[in-house]
């Protein structure tokens, strides 16, 4: 029963109720503890291996009512992070019960059993001892069987000093004085669960009065001195588990909900069953000082790790190949629960503009040679953690929102429902869900799904028109010459078209490499993806792409933004001219919708980061005569009644002017706008203020860093302190950078936050290079320091080089020194570097000739 994966237990031996004590000791930044395993001895053997990993074990014990018997032999793998016991004789069949005494330290990497630290009210330094077990590290908080299938009940009891608050999944049932300035404190036993769900976190915290949701108390809790920025997760919270429980149609399967803020977080949160974990600028916010994307990321996050109390909890993946489907549906439930709580933020249309794990930087990840199946064999605990991406929960759940839409949202929510009631829990593989959602529809929704889901990369569908006859063809689209040889896909389409000004629209499976359908009547114009539903780029003729510019207005702003987006794909992929992509942006003047005019003013900043300095001027020019329009009509102060939407895009607006376009009005604007913002946060609008705050940093010198950093190491709210740490990497003047880049190396920046800050220093377009000479020199401590959850995101800021001389040296550098826990993200970093390459060779020339030639001036 043993498994050829080295990193996967034997089945002999599995575990079926937990019996957890641990005691922590915060001063010295260790813990002892004691666990009872009832265990189910499946066949005659004479020793039992389970997962340790940075544990001492003083004892074990294994015991029956025929006996005890005590091993021969502990043996700790450290490589494969298990423990084997040795009892030299024979353990018959049955029930038996494992007791092993252990200890470890709190460590400082955001995995296991960990210590945060906090400035308390007083300016004294405050501890906090919490978990982080997902994907392979409960093993270091205690000896388990740490996979996903070997699920079981756990009773945690914490030993924990009298005046620090202590939660963990169920809550608390009984608490007794140990007369030494301690309280054992029991918690109810859990659901059956996998060991990454269990939790526990201790230290000087605060709790909300509970909200009672239909009789689940729900609570936030967080540091000392930070309750009053919990009202708006409050909030969210109750609305979401009601949500998602009249969705699922299945009660809440815990006993109570506690959404507890963590200062030092790897991720931006973690689906422990009742005891939710959120990085602070996830949960904690005050709305008045705070836009409207940092309130949506407190909702998303917070609807996103209620739905895994369901589908990841309740169900749960039988191994980590799995994962996509728990992180995917999860992302697709957060974006429908935050669309019903607020509407009027089109939150679907921000899932299509977002970059990192959201449905723009999943197509920009799958788009390379290097991508992946989104579901492939995980081996080692580092191939799970870097299961943890874009295409995870980016493309994932836009491929479920794909097939939702082609099923009908009804038919898709029975399916689910039939899912988790058929698998409540237990362990499931992908298929089990295809298997539900075939039964609710009728449609063999497993092979469709298998093409999008085992394969790496997507399609991009060209169209073509004669007549009444339109025939759409797929192959892979890929940003590099390489031949894939992956595809066809079973692309589920909603085609729309206008005859005579009246609207048809109509839903085909392309199952094939093409697909000709006829057409009652000539189509004036045709869009292949209606609704921006498909997880594909469309290829239009360049009489059909002027067809439907020209009625750009009768198109959903979903169909306008992936017209634009696609096109500039094809830029970057070297199928269209940049030129191509200006002219389309042109027709786009009008535009009301915000996230259409965040993407288009991201890829106008792509742009601009890539041309050459002789070309800043003339681009910039034709940037103001498009933004122009918007910027005027939005102006810099809110009107009255204005949409959270409205003041949203004045800021992406305002800082593409004063960036990108280069605006002496807007940049002398911004200057007062971000003062305002460093001395009170009430005395702007929280956009404008943060886009004034972007825009000086970008003209900032070594004076604004130093304002910057008084005011970071103040901030009140966890959103002002990211706020300013991100416009500090924006200070491009040399001694700033060179001083924020000591500070990492030093640890004076969270190591939570150092790997993106390096991200977003090596996107400057100015000094990226001088951080990447840095980088290099520092390599080995600087990898060291940054914890191993995290380290990849400094590789995706390698694409930002291609502009510098010195690309090619960085990918030799790269390649040479690879980073286990991140090889994958390397791999696709080199490639987008290698891409941007290959764009700014194609472009540069050109660009800045048509520039010249149709230059504008204001």
């Amino acid at each position: 029963m043993s498994s050829p994966n080295p990193y996967r237990l034997p089945r002999i031996v599995v575990p079926e109720r937990y019996e957890l004590t641990i005691a922590p000791d915060l001063s010295a930044s260790r813990f002892e503890g004691n666990v009872c395993i009832d265990t189910d001895v499946r066949e005659a053997t004479d020793r039992i291996v389970l997962n340790a990993a940075d544990l001492t074990i003083s004892r074990a014990m294994l015991r029956s009512d025929a006996g005890e018997i005590t091993p021969e032999r502990i043996e700790i793998d450290e490589q494969a992070e298990r423990v084997m016991l040795d009892f030299g004789v024979n353990i018959a069949p049955g029930r038996w019960q494992l007791e092993l005494d252990f200890s470890g330290e709190l460590n400082d990497q955001l995995r296991g059993f960990y210590r945060s630290t906090f400035t308390g009210v007083d300016g004294s330094t405050q501890v906090i001892a919490t978990t982080q077990f997902e994907a392979t590290d409960a093993r270091r908080a205690f000896p388990c069987w740490d996979e996903p299938d070997f699920k079981a009940t756990f009773k945690v009891s914490l030993l924990v000093p009298s005046h620090l608050l202590a939660v963990s999944n169920g809550p608390e049932v009984a608490r007794q004085d140990l007369g030494d300035g301690r309280v054992r404190i029991d918690y109810a036993e859990t659901m059956r669960m996998s060991s990454y769900l269990v939790a526990f976190v201790i230290g000087p915290l605060e709790a909300t009065d509970p909200v009672d949701v239909d009789g689940v108390p729900l609570r936030v809790i967080a540091p000392i001195g930070k309750q009053h920025l919990a009202d708006f997760a409050l909030e969210a919270g109750a609305f979401c588990l009601r949500y998602l429980t009249d969705y699922y149609g299945i009660p809440y399967p815990g006993e109570k909900v506690d959404l507890i803020a963590i200062p030092d977080f790897a991720f931006g949160a973690m689906e422990n069953l009742g005891a939710i974990t959120f990085r602070e600028t996830s949960l904690l916010i005050d709305p008045s000082t705070t836009g409207l994307a940092e309130q949506r990321r407190v909702v998303d996050v917070v609807a996103h790790e209620l739905a895994h109390m369901w589908f990841g909890d309740l169900v749960t993946m039988g191994w980590w190949e799995g994962i996509w489907l728990n992180e995917a549906f999860a992302s697709f439930m957060e974006m429908k629960a935050v669309e019903a709580m607020h509407p009027e933020w089109h939150r679907w249309m921000a899932f299509a503009v977002d970059g990192g794990a959201e449905r723009s930087g999943a197509l920009n990840i799958d788009a390379l040679s290097s991508s992946r199946p989104v579901e492939f064999p995980v081996e080692s605990p580092d191939d799970a953690n870097e299961m943890f991406d874009a295409l995870t929960y980016g493309k994932g759940s836009a491929v479920l929102r794909m097939i939702e839409q082609y099923l009908g949202t009804e038919v898709f929510r029975l399916g689910v429902k039939h899912y988790l009631e058929n698998h409540a829990y237990g362990n499931t593989v992908t298929t089990d869900l295809w298997a539900s959602l075939d039964q609710a529809s009728g449609t063999d929704v497993g092979s469709i799904m298998n093409t999008w889901i085992l394969q790496a990369g997507y399609p991009q569908v060209a169209v073509t028109q004669e007549g009444t006859t339109v025939r759409l063809a797929q192959q892979r689209f890929l940003l590099s010459d390489d031949e894939m040889g992956e595809g066809p896909w079973k692309i589920p389409m909603q085609i729309k078209y206008s005859i005579d000004g009246a609207l048809a629209i109509e839903k085909h499976l392309m199952t094939g490499p093409s697909l000709t359908l006829e057409v009652v009547g000539r189509p004036s114009w045709l869009i292949a993806n209606a609704g921006g539903h498909g997880f594909y780029r469309v290829a239009y003729p360049p009489a059909s792409l002027a067809g439907l510019t020209a009625v750009l207005p009768q198109l959903d702003r979903m169909e306008r933004f992936t017209l634009l987006d696609d096109t500039f794909a094809f830029v970057v992929s070297g199928q269209a001219a940049a030129q191509d992509f200006l002219e389309l942006a042109a027709a786009y003047r009008d535009e009301t919708d915000q996230a259409v005019w965040q993407m288009l003013i991201a890829h106008l900043g792509q742009l601009h980061h890539l041309i050459p300095d002789d070309a800043l001027t003339g681009f910039a020019a034709r940037v103001r005569h498009l933004l122009g329009p918007i910027a005027a009509r939005l102006g810099w102060e809110p009107a009255p009644g204005e949409s959270d939407l409205d003041r949203l895009l004045r800021g992406h607006v305002l800082r593409g002017m004063g960036i990108v376009g280069d605006d002496g009005a807007t940049i002398e604007r911004a200057a007062e706008a971000a003062k305002m913002l460093l001395e009170d946060p009430h005395n702007v609008d929280p956009d404008v203020g943060q886009a004034g705050l972007f825009i000086t940093a970008n003209q900032g010198d070594i004076q604004f860093f130093e304002a910057l950093s008084e005011a970071h190491a103040n901030a009140e709210t966890p959103q002002r302190e990211i706020r300013f740490l991100q416009a500090l990497c924006d200070v491009d003047a040399h001694d700033a950078v060179a001083e924020l880049f000591r500070r990492i190396l030093a640890g004076e920046i969270r190591n939570q936050d150092s790997a993106w800050v390096l991200m977003r220093m090596l996107n400057n377009r100015k000094t990226g290079i001088d951080v990447w000479d840095l980088i290099r020199r520092d390599w080995d401590p600087l990898i060291g320091s940054i914890p191993a959850l995290t380290v990849r995101y400094i590789f995706e800021g390698l694409p930002a080089l291609a502009r510098y001389p010195e690309a090619d040296e960085v990918v030799a550098f790269v390649k040479a020194h690879r980073v286990a826990a991140a090889a994958k993200t390397q791999e696709q970093a080199l490639e987008r570097l290698e891409v941007a390459m290959a764009m700014r060779g194609r472009e540069a020339d050109r660009l800045t000739a048509y520039l010249a030639e149709t230059g504008r001036t204001d």
